[in-house]
């Protein structure tokens, strides 16, 4: 039996939520609970073009707000949604810098794991 995912914050993307408005984190964290809760939709998405970063979409006030992440699943019976870093989306393509901040993040994660 498969369980709903469990989403760690790393510390920048805890940071990130509290830099929002109060309305705006809890938004985003509206949208953590619903993928806890194994709801599916279009606030958290596969980004095509990445090594497996998925990306909470949240918009609020005029504002794109994204967080990125990507999955951990060696216990299949506990999945964990890794949150890696957030930002403000202000074109249409989310900034290479933030995806790259995100593999990377994800890397070192897996890396420590094999040691």
């Amino acid at each position: 039996m498969i369980h709903n995912p469990k989403i760690i914050k790393l510390p920048k993307v805890e940071k990130f939520v509290e830099s929002l408005e109060q309305k705006e984190q809890k938004k985003v964290d509206f949208n953590f609970k619903k993928t806890e809760a194994g709801l599916k939709g279009e606030w958290f998405k596969k980004m095509t073009g990445t090594d497996d970063i998925w990306e909470f979409r949240t918009f609020y006030n005029k504002k794109y707000i994204r967080i990125l992440a990507f999955w951990d699943t060696k216990d299949k019976e506990n999945p964990y949604i890794i949150s890696t870093n957030g930002f403000i989306k202000k074109t249409n393509t989310s900034p290479k810098t933030e995806i790259d901040k995100s593999e990377n993040i994800k890397n070192e994660y897996f890396q420590k794991l094999l040691i």
